[in-house]
């Protein structure tokens, strides 16, 4: 049986979950000390659900770049490569702690008014699936042919 406080009643604990998207290079600790110092409050206590690390970011390598370059021009001529860092987590964190450097390549465009990442209705426009696939699919073969 779950007890209740009233809803007209000044609840008695509250908790909550903050889901922190940090830069790779920030520790656990340095997280924590930068929510306790926001809160200010030492009423409040936080704590981690979970240990983790992002890893070192993975080097920016000049062939890697200028795959990506090649690759883009064809299929997108004029649009600029630029490097980004997303909110969200991918298997390269996993990859970058055991000293694999990592990369996501998107090589795919969206409609910036319609996100619907990882929602029930997700979806990509059917033009932006194949022009992505041809991208990918350059930049594989280009990657993996060897240097003379």
């Amino acid at each position: 049986m779950e007890l209740h406080t009233a809803d007209d009643a000044l609840p008695q604990l509250a908790t909550a979950t903050v889901n922190c998207r940090v830069l790779p290079e920030d520790s656990p600790d340095y997280v924590l000390s930068t929510l306790k110092k926001a809160v200010a409050d030492d009423q409040v206590a936080i704590t981690a659900s979970r240990e983790s690390s992002g890893g070192a970011p993975s080097p920016m390598r000049p062939d890697v770049i200028k795959a990506v370059k090649t690759a883009s021009e064809k299929e997108f001529p004029g649009v600029p490569v630029l490097p980004i860092m997303v909110t969200g987590a991918t298997d390269g964190r996993a990859l970058r702690l055991v000293g694999i450097p990592t990369y996501g390549i998107q090589g795919f465009f969206f409609d910036r008014d319609d996100i619907r990442f990882h929602g029930r209705d997700e979806r990509m426009g059917v033009q932006a699936f194949y022009q992505g696939q041809e991208f990918l699919y350059d930049l594989v073969k280009i990657l993996s042919t060897p240097t003379k």
